[in-house]
């Protein structure tokens, strides 16, 4: 047991999954959950909460380990709402997908003598809520911290023993950095993702429905990832907007040398980048973060 107590707050897929992965691996001794909805906290309290509060204030009350489950836009007010009450020496820490955000909102909130030790885990699934958690959603992904200035090391420590317990791989780097990785592998890829199936569904409206028909290629796989928590998604581009931004214009200028390399009927330029992105593809898939089964190898969160 790593946590005598663990406040989960929000209950939703990381949240769900955490739950599931700390009772399997034996790494908490009591798990406590809140959510905003009351059938929500019925469904956690049903599925993997030990305890669930109706309030975020008593959820946190003598917990060791508290973790901020919440869109990154709400992360300010939480924390402004469990600051008074949280237990002397507990480690506060979050699963936002943007970190320099979620530092300038949540660290003004914290007392002297809480770890505050913000996270991302790179995993997830285009389901949500308390029901779509399962336990290896962890095994062999990056769960990224980005501890601030003066951060315990022992408390650092602690949670990165909690984090590998669950089968994660552990790295640290600096907030901005983290918010610019994030841009490229995630944000950026997302947005592309949004746009592509707003197009489509513009000619949807003129095609008798053929682009729903016949999805089961490439656009079959821009709608899973569309499919993303609306809200989770908006906070992340209205809080990471410099990042994704400054990605996104290098899109588009890669963009107009492919579409001029077709203009022009330049195969060569064409063949040779497709080429490198192929490598890119083969380098994820030796790293072990995706499989080259067919299909993917996706299957649906158990439950699901």
């Amino acid at each position: 047991m790593i946590y005598q107590r663990v406040a989960l707050i929000g209950l939703g897929l990381i949240a769900s999954s955490m739950a599931h992965a700390m009772r399997a691996g034996g790494l908490a001794g009591e798990i406590v959950g809140y959510a905003r909805s009351a059938e929500t906290r019925s469904i956690a309290r049903d599925l993997f909460c030990d305890r669930v509060c109706d309030t975020a204030q008593e959820a946190v009350q003598g917990a060791d380990l508290v973790v901020l489950c919440v869109p990154v836009g709400a992360m300010g007010a939480l924390a402004a709402e469990i600051g008074p009450h949280l237990a002397p020496g507990a480690t506060v820490t979050d699963v936002g997908s943007v970190k320099q955000a979620v530092i300038a909102a949540v660290a003004p909130h914290m007392p002297a003598g809480v770890h505050f030790i913000p996270g991302h885990p790179m995993a997830g699934t285009e389901y949500s809520g308390p029901r779509s958690g399962f336990a290896t959603l962890f095994q062999n992904r990056w769960w990224l911290l980005t501890p601030v200035e003066g951060t315990d090391e022992g408390a650092l420590a602690r949670l990165r023993g909690l984090l590998e317990g669950m089968g994660a791989n552990v790295d640290t780097m600096d907030a901005p950095h983290h918010d610019l990785v994030l841009a490229v592998v995630s944000h950026t890829p997302h947005l592309i993702a949004y746009t592509m199936v707003g197009v489509a569904d513009d000619l949807r409206r003129v095609s008798n429905s053929e682009v729903i028909k016949y999805s089961a290629t490439g656009f079959r796989d821009f709608t899973r990832i569309a499919a993303s928590d609306p809200t989770m998604w908006r906070d992340v581009f209205l809080t990471n907007k410099d990042a994704t931004l400054d990605i996104l214009g290098r899109f588009t200028e890669e963009l107009f040398a492919l579409q001029r390399a077709i203009r022009l009927g330049d195969g060569d330029h064409l063949h040779a980048y497709f080429t490198r992105t192929r490598a890119i593809r083969r380098g994820i898939i030796e790293a072990g973060q995706d499989t080259s089964a067919p299909d993917f190898g996706r299957v649906p969160a158990k439950g699901l």
